[in-house]
């Protein structure tokens, strides 16, 4: 029953963003709140059967396209997340965390692969933005598009890795005020990433510094991609450092506040204090 409408929960959310209707991209991002929530209260089982089940649905009703997006986004992941977390009879954030910048990057490269005899995806980016820059009635400048195509699927990355980060702590909030966790809380603040993640930025850095300046794209999303990672660990670390404190809830409000509104510029700064804490402690905790 609960994978039943957890899947259920999770297509009326996706559907109603695919078929355009008022809060639909809200909605979206929601969608694998449920899944999240079927697997920490009632086991990695049932929110593998939901994730099956709504892809199902979503193939019936819409398609496609959209059961391609709900798959690559969340049908594949949150199962994913859920077993690299519940594993060996412990709970552990160091691979999940890993796996928030591993599998947009998979999923990156997999498209580039795909749409290699199309021209690649570079050019698939450029239509994308030059559609939804004359939906907003903005001119397609060469320049913007150019920089827009850079960062697009980089940022489609890190949106997805932030709700999918966001649906799992708000479904484990949820069910741990009702005692419907299945385990006991996640240690957030403590998270880890592992220390074979740690040279897989550099590596990427290097492929972007090798790459020519008019096909930087696919290097330049991998590069942002792997750095998701550690700028959630630094984000670990602001929670770790204002636990405690008076007034460390206000604190941490601001702070989010902030990076809401000038993440270009914090941003950098959360990447260096994930890496300071990855170089300071590297072995990860266990139960992290």
């Amino acid at each position: 029953m609960a994978s039943v409408a957890a899947a259920l929960a999770a297509v009326v959310g996706a559907m109603w963003a695919f078929r355009g209707l008022p809060g639909g991209t809200m909605l979206f991002w929601l969608a694998p709140f449920p899944l999240f929530a079927a697997g920490l209260g009632f086991g990695v089982g049932s929110a593998v059967v939901a994730s099956l089940l709504a892809t199902l649905l979503i193939a019936l009703v819409g398609g496609g396209l959209p059961l391609l997006v709900f798959l690559m986004l969340f049908g594949l992941p949150v199962p994913l997340l859920l077993l690299a977390a519940l594993r060996d009879g412990g709970v552990s954030l160091s691979l999940p965390l890993a796996l928030l910048g591993l599998w947009p990057l998979s999923v990156l490269l997999g498209a580039a692969l795909f749409l290699a005899d199309d021209g690649g995806l570079e050019p698939a980016m450029r239509r994308a933005v030059e559609i939804a820059l004359a939906r907003l009635g903005l001119p397609a400048q060469e320049m913007l598009v150019a920089e827009l195509v850079r960062v697009k699927a980089a940022a489609i990355g890190f949106w997805a890795s932030l709700a999918l980060l966001g649906n799992a702590a708000g479904a484990e909030h949820f069910l741990a005020r009702r005692g419907l966790l299945a385990m006991p809380p996640l240690p957030w603040s403590a998270v880890r990433l592992p220390g074979w993640y740690l040279p897989l930025p550099a590596i990427a850095a290097g492929f972007f510094l090798a790459a020519p300046e008019d096909g930087d794209a696919i290097a330049l999303s991998a590069l942002l991609m792997l750095l998701v990672p550690l700028f959630l660990q630094g984000c670990a670390g602001v929670h770790a450092r204002l636990r405690g404190r008076r007034g460390g809830g206000l604190m941490l409000a601001g702070f989010y506040l902030l990076l809401l509104l000038f993440l270009q510029i914090m941003g950098p700064g959360l990447v260096g204090l994930g890496l300071y804490d990855q170089i300071r402690r590297r072995q990860a905790p266990r139960n992290s």
